[in-house]
């Protein structure tokens, strides 16, 4: 059913609020009051059902959850100890009083965003977008002007060597049959990490020929044991409906050859894939390709994302322009005017009114206007440093194709709220700023200009 509504409890009356003990001037009760919460009511109602099932958890709980894991750093488990610690965070997320138990489970967190969806989530970074431009961080005609460049947003995965690969398929063969009361042969389970250990040593080293050795007796033994799995379950549809999705990948890591494409680079994780981005200290990272939109002026609050999206299937960069665009206006409401991006991009073949798309190094720009925007194009770098030091970018542990997309909403929805954040402090020491100016219209460096001229 659809979310439940805060109820009063008898109680409450001998309580203080949150309200009374807090400071009012924190920049997160600041930001609880610049959101429109009721938006999200609206956006994610459709999700639940009117009269089945029990109600879910208040939405401005649940987002407010998410927005604070996002904008601090923190994992769910970490978002929901802070909570019950912190009472900033509760009056964020629409708490009256305190307090002392967390009326959700962690896992609740993760129930939600796979009922909500990415396509959905997208109105937590459309609303951090409103609330700078409704406390003047970013003007609307900045909006109109945006660079845009893709990224590596890496998974949580071990680096992927033939060797770890092929104990992890061994491990999950043996749990899996031990599950279903299935008795091996011989379980390879001592011997593949003993092996795996020797690999690791030898390659290492100089022995590289005796590592090589060893990788063979482990492609050896795991053959045996899914040719032992398959005779042992052939027949029985239970079973091989049980084992179809591991013993599929398996052999997939069994037969791959270096030179092969499209390449199992995790048994968890299938959607992984290797790309590399020409860099000196990484060669090939191994996730899924984001594509990145953020304002190309200089803002007062900052360098604001305005679109992030997962690209699965590692597109060229041209081919997701026009769809990076049509999403920077959809969560913005501005039609964009000029695409500044890079090289990377030539090639793709976007032809609209009102819409310049100009890529770096091009010969024959004479507008200085143009000429001067396009040298702010590669500030886009360091705020996809922060959506991977600051945030979750550079190491997602969202399961699947559909993790890869939200947690790339989601981070960049963080990184605003912290320019958010920064932004309202700085508002504050702005106004006191000039009220101490007010009381005392010479300044401290005025002052010491006076005695020098006195002197």
């Amino acid at each position: 059913m659809r979310p439940k509504l805060p109820e009063a409890r008898p109680d409450d009356l001998f309580r203080s609020s949150l309200e009374s003990i807090l400071d009012p001037r924190h920049e997160l009760l600041k930001l609880a009051g610049l959101i429109d919460w009721t938006r999200f009511d609206d956006a994610f109602g459709t999700h639940y059902h009117d009269r089945k099932g029990r109600r879910g958890s208040p939405t401005r709980l649940m987002t407010g959850l998410h927005l604070l894991k996002h904008m601090k750093g923190l994992s769910d488990e970490e978002t929901c100890a802070t909570w019950l610690e912190n009472p900033y965070f509760q009056a964020f997320c629409g708490e009256t009083f305190f307090q002392h138990r967390l009326p959700i489970d962690r896992s609740s967190m993760t129930r939600w965003r796979q009922r909500i969806g990415a396509e959905d989530l997208e109105a937590l970074l459309a609303e951090t977008i409103a609330v700078a431009v409704k406390t003047e961080a970013v003007s609307e005609r900045q909006l109109e002007r945006i660079t845009v460049d893709t990224t590596v947003q890496t998974k949580a995965v071990a680096h992927p060597t033939d060797s770890h690969l092929i104990l992890r398929s061994i491990e999950w063969l043996n749990r899996l049959a031990k599950r279903h009361g299935i008795k091996l042969r011989q379980s390879f389970l001592r011997l593949t990490t003993r092996a795996r250990r020797e690999v690791a040593r030898l390659l290492h080293g100089r022995g590289h020929k005796q590592g090589l050795r060893w990788l063979r007796s482990m492609r050896t033994w795991l053959g045996r044991l899914t040719r032992d799995i398959r005779r042992k379950i052939a027949g029985d549809p239970a079973l091989e409906a049980a084992f179809a999705t591991v013993l599929e990948r398996a052999e997939r890591i069994l037969g791959q050859q270096p030179d092969d494409k499209d390449k199992l680079y995790a048994f968890h994780a299938p959607e992984v894939e290797c790309i590399g981005k020409g860099k000196a200290r990484t060669r090939y990272e191994f996730g899924c390709k984001t594509s990145i939109a953020t304002t190309n002026e200089r803002c007062k609050g900052g360098q604001f994302v305005l679109g992030a999206m997962a690209l699965p299937g590692n597109p060229y960069d041209g081919h997701s322009l026009a769809g990076q665009i049509d999403q920077v206006a959809r969560l913005t409401g501005t039609s964009v005017a000029r695409a500044y991006v890079d090289r990377g991009y030539r090639g793709h073949r976007i032809e609209r009114d009102n819409l310049d798309i100009t890529i770096s190094h091009t010969r024959g720009i004479t507008s200085p206007t143009i000429r001067r925007e396009m040298r702010r194009r590669s500030a886009i770098e360091p705020v996809i440093g922060h959506l991977k030091e600051d945030g979750h970018l550079e190491r997602n542990h969202l399961t699947g194709p559909e993790g890869d997309a939200i947690n790339a909403i989601l981070t960049a929805a963080g990184h605003n709220m912290r320019l958010l954040a920064a932004w309202i402090r700085l508002l504050f020491v702005w106004i006191l700023c000039r009220l101490y100016n007010v009381g005392n219209p010479t300044t401290p460096y005025s002052a010491t200009a006076d005695r020098r001229v006195a002197a």
